[in-house]
């Protein structure tokens, strides 16, 4: 396992999705997170991935393509926030989530805090009983901290009789390190 939050996630991610799952890649980026749930919830399985970046989307696309998952996944030039449109609730298992920036896009478009609260709160309804989210919050720079810090003060909130929330960060890392939270739907 790679000791950084990208590798965090995968661990928690390859522990929870099984062939044939449907699973959501909220910010597809350049589509590791999309190929790693399509490679998991197999032929049989489902992922459906959004990003707002037409960019993001065709490096998702072509990775796919490269590693013969194509028909596994659904993909969506559609903003996270709108997720709900795509699936019912209590039928997905994993929500992933990468905050922030693709990285060697334009560094001017970035994740917001309005809309990535609103995603992060219809996937809470859209995951099946015992589902799982993983959220990566990546900030500082051009995005600056308005959208850790609501998702910090969102994920505070969620009921605790039927979500199980937990919040990490790296203690000695320099800089601005992303935070990953990882929350459990009970079953």
């Amino acid at each position: 396992m790679n000791l950084n939050t990208l590798g965090l996630a995968h661990f928690f991610i390859e522990q929870h999705v099984s062939p044939g799952d449907l699973c959501i890649d909220a910010t597809a980026g350049k589509g590791r997170d999309t190929a790693l749930l399509c490679r998991l919830v197999g032929g049989r399985g489902k992922v459906i991935a959004f990003d707002i970046q037409e960019d993001a989307m065709r490096q998702t696309a072509e990775l796919l393509a490269r590693e013969g998952l194509s028909e596994r996944a659904e993909l969506h030039l559609e903003s996270h926030e709108n997720m709900a449109q795509y699936a019912e609730n209590d039928t997905i298992s994993c929500i992933v989530f990468n905050f922030g920036r693709l990285p060697g896009g334009d560094p001017q478009v970035f994740t917001r805090a309005d809309s990535s609260v609103e995603a992060v709160r219809q996937g809470l309804e859209l995951l099946k009983p015992g589902g799982v989210m993983s959220l990566s919050i990546y900030y500082g720079g051009p995005n600056g901290y308005d959208e850790r810090d609501a998702l910090l003060a969102f994920l505070r909130t969620v009921d605790d009789r039927r979500y199980s929330v937990l919040l990490s960060e790296w203690a000695n890392r320099p800089g601005e390190p992303p935070l990953s939270a990882f929350i459990w739907k009970d079953a």
